[in-house]
């Protein structure tokens, strides 16, 4: 029954129209009218029956009541749509239906206890004259998560904890529940009782203390533990990998391809220690080369449906944030068993070529191999390697004694890059925001990683033996193809082309939206080699970036776009990449002549993997973010030149270019006129002085606060 508020002069507005909402759900069959309304809530003062007319009359005006000759009733719901929940602090609240059609407004007291993200169930109200389309949410379909990161504010007799994502409500938690919590701790919190429309405030326990706020390792657990991601290695994994013996017996030997006397190498960055592709190169008569792409061959240890397998599935990936390397695999297998050490035997797959120094293919085979790495170079080493070999041979350096091998390797590395260019592949290559940090993990200077011929070369031969790999299961002459694992990436929606088109036509390019693929591919490729050097590189590849679907994985095989393949997997990661191990098992599956696998079942798996593979990138993203901050704090009030990288109707973004580095100036401290939102031009524009402020303008800032709770830095212009 709805409660009473007998003589209570000092009503609450909140509870009262939370109570007429409960009043008329109970007597939804029953129209009542004014008086009666008073009568059942006991409304008996003036100051109460006025506000609960003011309450009715913005209820009927919401759509939440209708009234019909002076009798009101809850309004009857004409239709319901399924989609997702987006929760703000503001209280305007919307519904993203799942048919793709337009936002929908949910007002707070709609919500139904609904939290952000959560898939829902809305019901619509009748649409009212001039006025946009509302709804209830009616129920709860499926939460989106039952576990939150935050700050802990500790009274006496409760605590909460403040939410990072401020698009949600602030958990309440009892004092039995606090697990030793303090003030200013960072924790997770498991909910045990959703909110419902009289309590808006879940309540929750906490399951891990994460540490002080603002103390490095608690904000990096805190960014995994918010996207869901594990920030700790379970001790019984680990345990059953230290188990593993390391030893290989003279029957795995005998039954795989021996290339320990063939010259082979590894290249990867300085830093890393999970090295899991090795090239071997051999010369053969009439220009030809054996290349050999070898692959660490994780399936040998971990197996399928063991405990390990199981916890490498659930995790579906390594995750790379700024200070550290959080790995798929226990480190047993992925910094030793596994990992291609020079002058150690290690059991990998193979893919082998006879190649010609133009990049020709002449034959290709598939096989488990054992090889022993030569020398483990460094990306920095082989590209000093090459620059010496094309400035007419300099002095070589000490240990420099594959040059032949290496400048061999290169060479036929550009013949593969410049065909798959030919063929339509489009040359993404966006510039990646590194950090020196120091013994504390504190940011001490920003760089720039780009890609150079070291960093092609290991990419081409990559690329080579997972469409090699593609090709051998998924290519089959009038067969129906067996079940396997691809890496799509579907081509560009035309709606999509244009925006992008409309966007870039601001800083005076075009592309193509148009006509085949491949002549749209080269209309990209040519954008992005003429915006090379420009001050707004990176905002345009960004946004040419974003206007391409996601590559995911999936049993459907519909191509690669970006890459021009048609045929494409992923086979040469399986140290920190899941499905390159299922690609692993599939192989020796079909490679031994054993019927095709269930669909659903490995469609499924590449959902889950394409999803963790998304979280993890907002992790690295999120610890990016977070490292720029913490870098910028200690350089407030610095000129910077920067370049608007986003206009919105609450202010300008703008990236610093000397560290990509980005920030907002809210228009409230645009002074000297009134600035309105120009979306259509992506404009601020005074409506005095008629000053514009574009995107892709230069202009010049300083920072004037940070938040590292949010990530976010504001800065202010400062005018020439």
């Amino acid at each position: 029954m709805s409660k009473s508020y007998k003589n209570n002069s000092r009503l609450s507005k909140k509870l009262l129209t939370e109570s007429l909402v409960s009043f008329f759900k109970e007597n939804q069959q029953n129209p009542v009218n004014i008086k009666r309304v008073f009568s059942l809530l006991k409304l008996n003062t003036k100051p109460a029956r006025n506000l609960c007319l003011e309450i009715i009359q913005e209820l009927v005006d919401d759509g939440v009541l209708v009234e019909t000759q002076g009798l009101f009733k809850l309004a009857i719901k004409e239709h319901y749509l399924e989609g997702l929940f987006q929760r703000k602090n503001s209280g305007k609240n919307y519904f993203i239906p799942d048919d793709g059609g337009d936002p929908i407004f949910v007002a707070e007291r709609n919500s139904g206890g609904a939290m952000n993200g959560d898939r829902v169930k809305l019901a619509l109200f009748a649409r009212r004259m001039r006025s946009s389309i509302e709804g209830e949410v009616v129920e709860i379909i499926k939460r989106a998560k039952d576990k939150f990161v935050g700050t802990l504010q500790v009274d006496k007799q409760f605590a909460f904890l403040l939410s990072e994502n401020r698009n949600g409500s602030d958990i309440f938690i009892p004092r039995n529940f606090l697990k030793n919590g303090k003030t200013g701790d960072k924790a997770v919190v498991k909910i045990v009782k959703w909110p419902d429309s009289n309590n808006r405030n879940p309540v929750g326990k906490i399951i891990d203390i994460l540490g002080q706020a603002g103390e490095n390792n608690t904000e990096m657990h805190a960014i995994l533990a918010e996207h869901g991601l594990p920030y700790s290695y379970p001790k019984n994994i680990e345990k059953a990998a230290n188990k593993i013996s390391a030893s290989i017996s003279a029957q795995t030997i005998a039954e795989r391809e021996d290339f320990r006397k063939v010259t082979t190498i590894t290249i990867d960055p300085k830093d890393a220690k999970d090295f899991d592709d090795a090239i071997s190169i051999k010369p053969l008569q009439g220009g030809f080369w054996e290349v050999g792409i070898h692959i660490a061959d994780v399936s040998y240890y971990v197996e399928e449906g063991g405990i390990i397998d199981k916890e490498a599935l659930k995790r579906a990936t390594s995750i790379y944030l700024v200070d550290r390397t959080i790995p798929m695999l226990p480190e047993k297998l992925s910094n030793e068993l596994c990992s291609l050490r020079p002058n150690e035997d290690k059991l990998t797959y193979s893919v082998i070529f006879t190649i010609s120094e133009a990049g020709q293919v002449k034959n290709s085979r598939i096989s488990r191999t054992i090889i022993n790495s030569d020398r483990r170079f460094t990306y920095q080493e082989v590209q000093n390697i090459i620059e010496r070999e094309q400035n007419n041979g300099m002095q070589k350096l000490p240990g420099d004694e594959l040059d032949k091998e290496i400048m061999a390797l290169d060479n036929i590395a550009k013949k593969l890059r410049e065909k798959r260019f030919a063929s339509g592949a489009i040359s993404f290559e966006r510039v990646e925001v590194r950090f020196e940090i120091d013994e504390n993990s504190k940011p001490v200077s920003v760089y720039f990683q780009e890609s150079k011929d070291s960093n092609n070369l290991i990419e081409e031969f990559m690329l080579l033996a997972n469409r090699t790999v593609a090709e051998k299961i998924g290519k089959r002459q009038n067969k129906q193809p067996k079940v396997f694992v691809y890496r799509i990436h579907d081509q560009p929606s035309p709606e999509k082309l244009a925006n992008l088109s409309q966007f870039i036509s601001k800083f005076g390019f075009k592309i193509k939206t148009s006509g085949k693929n491949i002549e749209v591919a080269k209309s990209l490729n040519k954008l992005l080699i003429d915006i090379k050097g420009r001050r707004e590189q990176n905002l345009v590849e960004t946004i040419s970036l974003r206007s391409m679907q996601k590559a995911v994985y999936s049993t459907t095989n519909v191509g690669h776009y970006g890459l021009a393949f048609d045929y494409y997997t992923h086979f040469t990661s399986p140290i920190r990449r899941y499905p390159d191990l299922i690609v692993h098992r599939l192989l020796t599956r079909y490679l031994s002549g054993k019927r095709s696998v269930m669909r659903s079942k490995y469609e499924n798996l590449c959902d889950h993997c394409s999803n963790m593979e998304q979280l993890a990138e907002a992790a690295e993203r999120s610890s990016i973010k977070y490292k720029q901050v913490e870098y910028m704090s200690e350089r407030m009030g610095i000129p910077y030149e920067a370049i608007i990288s986003g206009v919105t109707e609450w202010g300008l973004y703008a990236e610093i270019i000397e560290n990509k580095c980005e920030g907002l100036i809210p228009i409230r401290t645009l002074v000297g006129d009134f600035f309105e939102f120009d979306e259509k031009n992506y404009s601020l524009i005074g409506q005095k002085t008629h000053k514009r402020y574009r995107l892709g303008d230069t202009i010049k800032i300083e920072v004037t606060h940070c938040n590292l709770d949010k990530k976010q830095m504001d800065f202010a212009l400062i005018e020439k």
